[in-house]
């Protein structure tokens, strides 16, 4: 359908759905019209189907020959009947739950590939599988991950496989993990057989050690002097893989480097090639064809491995088939996609970490803000990104760009010199990005991580602007301007959904408050909000069946956000977070409502203690320091330990450091804290659960 849509570079997704993005070109795109900007207001629930999980749910189905075929947490592998949502099979990855630990950010997955009757996908342990699409029977496996059993194993997949004309290809994660202790590297597996073909690692290797391949020479180069070869420098690809065959290349972009602060100063920032950059390697050989870094010398946690959309744009008088990417750090890239050369890069969004990007080299121009070594910045955007995995929309019709923004700082602090508690943050390294939300605790963090500015100090910057928010943005990337947007989400993240647009000219997009929203692609106009009763992480996407138009989207709360406890305005505060596939047409019913949260706000008396101040205070650090990655005070995913039942508090020790509830997915600890961090950790967490205890109390006898 390019002829259709000039500015698409591939067929769009019409009927079907076939690949996770669309089409090729990752666009979320469709030309189905059935469903359009006259008539959404009539959309109603054709069908649901309950997963069965409830964890974060992250991936957009596909649908080819009638069957939709979708990944859920783990990489557990759905194929149902499109049109009725009947259950054709399942298939379960075998993961040990102790594997969560390595998933920095939920056991969640991005979807799943289909061809020639072969379902494929990734679980999380890092294993590739290939799956009869008929029976869901394995044909193959293949064993993804490097140094497996080792001291240095942090990795997982959480990312969607990418299929060439010949391999299935595959990242992972585990950069922000484990003490600096994980290399980046991409891999490709033979399509039919899974003999393993190439490797491109994304950094070079301590030094001293060989490097795999010519590219490694020159990137490490780009690290010097201070280069401590104790650390592996990150750079993971978890996400944002894409295939042009027409240049038979492979696009990707890199994670950040590990640890995050690397030099003293500003002045002693290095590149470190190739973090933070989009790479392009030939798909047959596994080499470098070009290359970009978006962020020299990252310190911010701004990957680059957000997904990637394919277009034809007139740039400079002449169409040009270019990579377009709205980057974690606040600015929208244009590239050649041939060449890699730069021809955009506007912030699309608010930025103070650079003040532009200079188009003739490439680098950006950074502020005195970026600069955090010797005093906490407030630095937009924050670690969270401009814009994450969630993914953006290209219309080739209307020619826009339809972004979830995230318009968030972070106060970054670098830990060992700002005379905290805490030098060490597992998931941070030695520092913390510290979000300026309804959690922001001036006198805790204070105490755990040093001086910080005040709430009040951080809001003059932003003057009436929330400091926290997330924005549906239609962005312009030929004019390189916000045509319109829409507040999805204030004062607190919303962790909202990604995007899908029509030739229909409509945008949907989920939210955490269990909405999905319909919005006439042209003006922005909201067309439907139909609430789902679950969270939407996920983007939509659309086909077609017995000539009615279908959209779907699974629903979920997970991901990053069970580090933070739900605020009362997500709807997995009040109701179960069921994990759902939930499908939409014209003229359906309403949608079935979870049941309600059935873990009560309320404090078990806890267990007697006699804990010191001293070790109270030693527990409250590292908690902070090693379990707060995936468990909050309030409401979550993940059990909150300020309200541990009698058997869970006598079954503490055993749990952290023998793995009791491994099978939970609570891996043992005991290589990470000592007895004692355990006994004082406990204490802290007695100590916190006794105050909401006799609070409670107090309230109920005024009652």
């Amino acid at each position: 359908m390019p002829s259709a849509f000039p500015a698409a570079t591939h067929p769009v997704a019409g009927d079907e759905w076939p690949y996770v993005g669309g089409d090729e070109a990752g666009t979320w795109f469709s030309a189905l019209a059935d469903i359009n900007d006259s008539n959404a207001a009539q959309l109603g629930l054709a069908w649901a189907y309950d997963m069965g999980t409830e964890r974060g749910q992250e991936a957009t189905p596909l649908v080819v020959d009638g069957v939709m075929y979708t990944s859920g947490v783990w990489g557990i592998v759905y194929a149902l009947k499109a049109d009725t949502g009947e259950v054709l099979w399942t298939f379960h990855p075998g993961i040990d739950p102790s594997a969560a630990r390595n998933a920095c950010c939920d056991t969640v997955n991005r979807g799943v590939a289909v061809r020639d009757g072969v379902v494929f996908v990734a679980s999380e342990d890092g294993r590739l599988h290939a799956l009869d699409a008929k029976t869901g029977a394995e044909k193959w496996t293949a064993d993804t991950i490097i140094g497996r059993g080792t001291s240095k194993y942090t990795y997982a997949s959480t990312g969607a496989v990418l299929l060439t004309s010949d391999a299935v290809v595959i990242g992972n994660s585990g950069a922000d993990l484990g003490d600096g202790s994980t290399r980046g590297y991409i891999s490709a597996w033979d399509i039919k057989t899974g003999k393993f073909k190439w490797r491109f690692f994304t950094v070079p290797p301590p030094p001293g050690q060989p490097f795999e391949h010519p590219e490694l020479e020159m990137a490490a180069k780009s690290w010097g002097p201070n280069h401590d070869g104790r650390y592996e420098n990150g750079g993971t690809v978890w996400d944002g893989l894409s295939y042009d065959a027409e240049t038979d290349q492979i696009v990707f972009g890199t994670a950040n480097a590990s640890p995050y602060v690397r030099a003293k100063s500003a002045a002693e920032r290095h590149d470190d090639l190739f973090n933070a950059s989009i790479v392009a390697v030939n798909a047959r050989t596994g080499r470098m064809t070009w290359y970009y870094q978006e962020t020299p010398g990252d310190a911010w946690d701004y990957d680059a491995v957000q997904k990637f959309v394919f277009a034809n744009l007139p740039v400079g008088g002449e169409t040009r088939r270019v990579v377009m990417q709205a980057s974690k750090n606040g600015f929208y890239y244009t590239l050649d996609l041939k060449t890699g050369k730069l021809l955009a890069a506007d912030p699309f969004t608010y930025v103070n970490w650079a003040s532009g990007v200079d188009l003739a080299t490439g680098r950006p121009k950074f502020t005195e803000i970026a600069d955090y070594s010797t005093k906490p910045k407030n630095v937009y955007p924050s670690w969270a990104g401009a814009h994450t995995w969630n993914p953006m929309s290209f219309s080739p019709k209307t020619g826009l760009v339809y972004i979830p923004t995230i318009d968030m700082p972070n106060v970054m602090v670098n830990l060992p010199l700002n005379k905290g508690r805490l030098d060490h943050l597992e998931g941070f390294f030695n520092t913390n990005g510290i979000i300026p939300d309804d959690t922001y605790d001036e006198p805790t963090l204070t105490r755990l991580f040093g001086p910080i500015p005040t709430k009040a100090e951080l809001q003059k910057e932003r003057g009436k602007t929330s400091l926290v928010r997330e924005v549906l943005k239609a962005w312009d990337p030929v004019a390189r301007k916000v045509v319109w947007e829409h507040v999805t989400s204030d004062v607190n993240r919303g962790y909202d959904g990604g995007v899908l647009s029509t030739a229909g000219n409509i945008v949907v997009q989920g939210r955490g408050d269990g909405t999905l929203r319909v919005y006439n692609a042209t003006t922005g106009a909201e067309l439907a909000s139909i609430q789902t009763g679950s969270h939407i992480m996920a983007a939509p996407m659309t086909y077609k069946i017995g000539g009615v138009q279908y959209i779907a989207v699974q629903v979920g709360y997970g991901g990053i956000g069970i580090s933070y406890p739900l605020p009362p305005v997500d709807i997995a505060y009040k109701n179960r977070n069921a994990n759902r596939i939930l499908v939409f047409k014209l003229g359906g019913g309403p949608v079935p409502q979870p049941e309600p949260r059935v873990d009560p706000l309320v404090y078990p008396e806890p267990p007697a203690s006699k804990a010191s101040p001293q070790l109270i205070a030693h527990g409250e650090a590292k908690f902070t320091e090693f379990c707060s990655r995936c468990h909050m005070f309030g409401p979550g995913i993940t059990p909150d330990l300020s309200r541990l039942p009698k058997y869970v508090h006598g079954l503490f020790n055993q749990i952290v450091l023998k793995g009791a509830l491994a099978g939970n997915g609570m891996a043992p600890m005991g290589d990470m804290v000592s007895k004692y961090d355990v006994e004082a950790i406990h204490a802290y967490l007695i100590n916190v659960q006794r105050k909401g205890w006799e609070a409670q109390r107090k309230t109920v006898a005024a009652n």
